[in-house]
């Protein structure tokens, strides 16, 4: 009894078949209704309101948690699981992967029917305090953000009636989504709930940066703290929209960006009826973990954080093409900072690294089929669990 109370604690399958977790991820305190709170060292700090581009020890923005749990661990599984995709060879990790800091290393991500898409795909870490979702900021929730993706003929390609009906066929999902929700059919909301579950639970807030402004200055090295001088300075101003602690204002800007070559004019968030001003216009995407997740802008245009960082010190709308006439967000003018400055940006940029949290990969799938190439290949997990 005392082994299948252990097992059935951390979410080990039995031999009856997969179990949840009844534990929340790390960070996570279980509070009652058998719900997951995030605790963090910045829950005792105040906000940014009224502080400029904000200190070192400044409130996060409001966050979703909330989820018990299984729906987490539920989340989890779905997350790894190709049989979330049409043909049942893509999973939503195949585009984020953990080792790539959730993304996956390509300039422009590709569907499970092999299409090229028309922009990389960022990040999630941090992703549940985020108020807009996809590099144009078109969806305002995570459970939008999770569907969106899998019912797209470009990526995903699934459909709703085909995704229920496999998982409500499946051997073990059933008993797991009655564990999540104690309900006896699968609908689609609850599947876009456990996806937004999980999601939620990537936090990363325990790089050197974090241990630095939380006043162990030891953390980083002289050039870090010479490139995070800079990063916040009224002439290079990264700041004021990658503001910290996230590292992002969570605004839409029009930047400029160059496209790759041979790439047509991306109108991004403009292209919204209404958004017209927003012509050019993305999300501005959190720094942190950014070392992971190269190539850089909505379009993998530059390779490196140096030359990414050098974009912003080649002169106002320099890379707009011909025939564009882009309303530029003020914030982007001509700081000309030095390659010296370039490279300790860079360094600081790198102390924004955090993996402590990393989720464990699933060692065997609920549906039975294998994980996705990619991420056995660039596992970068120590263990993993079922």
């Amino acid at each position: 009894m005392m082994l299948y109370a252990l097992l059935l604690a951390s979410g080990l399958s039995t031999a009856d078949g997969f179990n949840l977790s009844q534990s929340c991820p790390p960070s996570f305190e279980l509070v009652a209704g058998n719900r997951c709170k995030l605790v963090s060292r910045y829950d005792m700090y105040d906000s940014l309101q009224n502080k400029g581009v904000g200190g070192t020890q400044t409130a996060l923005p409001a966050r979703r948690d909330g989820f018990s749990p299984q729906q987490i661990d539920l989340g989890r599984y779905l997350f790894f699981d190709p049989l979330l995709s049409g043909n049942h060879q893509q999973a939503c990790a195949s585009c984020h992967q953990p080792a790539r800091g959730f993304a996956d290393g390509k300039a422009l991500s590709t569907g499970a029917n092999g299409q090229l898409g028309n922009r990389s795909a960022p990040s999630l870490w941090n992703v549940g305090f985020l108020k807009k979702l996809f590099w144009d900021g078109r969806s305002d929730t995570l459970e939008q953000q999770a569907l969106i993706p899998m019912l797209a003929e470009h990526e995903m390609a699934n459909t709703p009636a085909k995704l229920l009906a496999d998982l409500q066929a499946n051997n073990h999902y059933p008993a797991l989504f009655r564990q999540a929700f104690n309900t006896e059919h699968i609908e689609l909301s609850q599947v876009a709930t456990a996806l937004t579950a999980f999601q939620s639970s990537l936090v990363s807030l325990n790089s050197r940066y974090d241990h630095y402004a939380h006043g162990y200055h030891q953390a980083l090295t002289e050039q870090e703290i010479k490139g995070m001088n800079v990063f916040r300075s009224f002439v290079a101003r990264c700041a004021e929209c990658h503001t910290p602690p996230l590292f992002t204002n969570q605004q839409i800007a029009v930047i400029g960006t160059p496209e790759p070559d041979g790439m047509p004019f991306d109108a991004g968030a403009g292209a919204k009826p209404g958004w017209e001003k927003l012509r050019g216009g993305f999300k501005v995407p959190t720094l942190r973990n950014i070392a992971l997740t190269a190539p850089y802008m909505h379009s993998g245009r530059f390779a490196t954080l140096e030359e990414a960082t050098e974009f912003y010190s080649k002169g106002r709308g320099h890379a707009v093409p011909k025939g564009e006439d882009l309303l530029l967000h003020w914030h982007i003018w001509e700081p000309k900072l030095t390659a010296e400055e370039v490279q300790q940006i860079t360094a600081f940029l790198g102390s924004l690294t955090d993996e402590s949290l990393l989720p464990q990969t699933p060692k065997r799938l609920p549906s039975g089929l294998a994980l996705p190439t990619e991420i056995t290949t660039n596992s970068q997990t120590s263990g993993a669990t079922e």
